[in-house]
């Protein structure tokens, strides 16, 4: 049975409401593995040189990621020095043998910024971002890791400031010194496990895998090319 509508009825059209985007005011990079090539490069190079197995550096480095060498050097508890004799130790436990000297001197050799990135920064202080860098890092011989500063309005290095990635205090501690809130931020990072942090704390995040993807969503967000 089909029912009349009552008297007075109006029949309403309504739109879809949308939702307001988001304004983005700053946006923070990951070093290695960003801006620059990753670290994970010269594991992978110094495994197939020295025949050791597929990801074994990066499984010895996972066995203690709080308290092992690798952790402690980038929160600055150890030097290149001290860390070397300690990593080898973990790494000969496995059962691989290393020269923790000459891996380090691999992944520090002539590595230049990524161009695109580079450009990428550039666009975004045009358009008045806020530009930050989030790095785990360490002490060389001649203090710590820097190559860039002239590019970052905030710069906070692991090595420096005692915190690592995926510690949430020293994504908070990025924020504060770039005078921004984490929901007004993108954070990109080549590793998944430091992008939940930031993610959980109302960030954008993009995962860096291939630059040029990456760069594509961020200018999605922002809103203007950034090539």
């Amino acid at each position: 049975m089909i029912r009349s509508r009552p008297a007075g009825w109006v029949t309403v059209s309504v739109e879809p409401v949308a939702c307001a985007a988001v304004t983005y005011q700053a946006v923070i990079f990951d070093l290695g593995g960003v801006v620059f090539p990753s670290p994970l490069d010269g594991f992978r190079a110094y495994e197939a040189e020295n025949g050791l197995p597929h990801r074994f550096l990066s499984e010895v480095v996972l066995q203690d990621p709080v308290n092992g060498a690798w952790s402690r050097l980038e929160r600055g508890e150890l030097t290149l020095a001290t860390f070397t004799a300690a990593f080898e130790a973990e790494c000969r436990d496995a059962g691989g043998e290393i020269d923790a000297t000459e891996l380090m001197g691999r992944i520090t050799a002539g590595v230049g910024p990524r161009e695109e990135m580079i450009q990428a920064i550039h666009a975004l202080r045009a358009g008045e971002l806020r530009i930050g860098a989030l790095t785990n890092n360490w002490h060389s011989d001649d203090g710590p890791q820097n190559p860039t500063s002239d590019l970052f309005d905030a710069i906070v290095e692991s090595a420096i400031v005692g915190l690592r990635k995926p510690d949430p205090a020293i994504y908070e501690l990025v924020c504060a010194q770039l005078d921004v809130e984490p929901a007004h931020t993108v954070f990109l990072d080549d590793l998944g496990v430091n992008l939940k942090p930031a993610r959980a704390m109302g960030m954008a995040t993009i995962k860096v895998a291939d630059p040029h993807i990456a760069l594509s969503e961020l200018a999605g967000l922002v809103g203007f090319p950034l090539s």
